[in-house]
């Protein structure tokens, strides 16, 4: 029998008289809408101990509990998803991750992933993340494309992880935000946690992990610039984070950013792409560095904001 994860919530001010499948979609276990409405559907809601349908409207101070079905490891499945392989030897593989794609299974996510997709491209992949996330050195947001380390034997997964902890691997990213800079560089060096009003994102907290990003302006527009960021920590989101948290969102990011993107710049993702990777083999010691262009898409909407500049 399949096990299952139980969770508990008590409903805020500020959900008051909302659909109790709404309140639960925005719960950070809770990949959308419609799979709340499957766990309702399934008996695995209940508000204050009883069963209640997807349209019941929760109150403040109702306790929420759910249970979400763990996935099993057989779930993980070799798929024939089209995946660009930038480079491949015995021990490390880089790719190139397009956006909209998650990197491993997870509540609502238990095909069409990263993962799924390396288990049918490569032969061997590390175990040192487990089932869920076999050669994961490290990750990109859902809509975040470009350049990812994978580690096909837990020797080479080691040295990685330990190379990235050291800030022995370059990463470094593209991205278009909105607002100008007079300085040509900057950091922002401020530390990253879990915000405590909304599960579902980060924020730059007192007590938080030491998160610093490094950023390069490349190119100023009238109300927007182009900007090279490189990771000096790696902490869930940083990069969107930190330039929210300076008031310049990343282009495109209707989380941290602003809402209207799509309608003005015709951007229907964060405008962030990982496009260099630079560090030393894990087994051969030998200096690698790797480069991807923007995205279709993404240089698109540069060139437009370039010609309307």
């Amino acid at each position: 029998m399949q096990s299952s994860a139980s969770f508990t919530y008590v409903i805020n001010s500020s959900e008051e008289g909302k659909r109790l499948d709404v309140v639960l979609a925005k719960r950070p276990e809770i990949a959308s809408r419609s799979f709340a409405q499957r766990l309702i559907k399934q008996g695995m809601v209940a508000i204050e101990d009883k069963e209640a349908g997807k349209s019941y409207r929760v109150s403040a101070g109702q306790n929420l509990a759910y249970e979400l079905p763990e996935p099993k490891e057989a779930e993980v499945e070799a798929q024939n998803i089209a995946l660009k392989i930038v480079y491949e030897d015995n021990d490390i593989a880089v790719i190139n991750k397009p956006a909209g794609m998650v990197v491993h299974p997870s509540y609502g996510h238990w095909e069409g992933t990263l993962v799924n997709a390396l288990l049918y491209h490569l032969k061997g992949l590390s175990s040192v993340g487990g089932v869920k996330r076999p050669g994961i050195v490290h990750r990109l947001d859902k809509n975040t494309s470009g350049l990812m380390l994978i580690a096909k034997n837990d020797e080479a997964h080691i040295a990685l992880s330990d190379a990235i902890r050291k800030r022995e691997v370059t990463r470094q990213y593209l991205a278009i935000v909105h607002g100008i800079f007079e300085e040509k560089k900057f950091s922002v060096e401020a530390p990253i946690s879990r915000s405590t009003v909304d599960r579902k994102k980060m924020a730059v907290m007192a007590g938080g992990r030491e998160a610093k990003t490094d950023a390069e302006v490349l190119e100023i527009f009238a109300k927007t610039s182009y900007l090279k960021l490189t990771l000096q920590t790696g902490r869930t989101h940083q990069i969107r984070v930190h330039l929210s948290y300076i008031n310049h969102p990343v282009l495109g990011d209707d989380v941290y950013g602003r809402k209207d993107d799509a309608s003005k710049y015709g951007i229907t993702r964060p405008f962030l792409h990982a496009f260099r990777l630079s560090f030393s083999h894990p087994i051969t010691n030998r200096k690698l560095e790797f480069e991807e262009k923007l995205p279709k898409e993404l240089e698109l909407v540069l060139e437009n904001i370039r010609l309307t500049n």
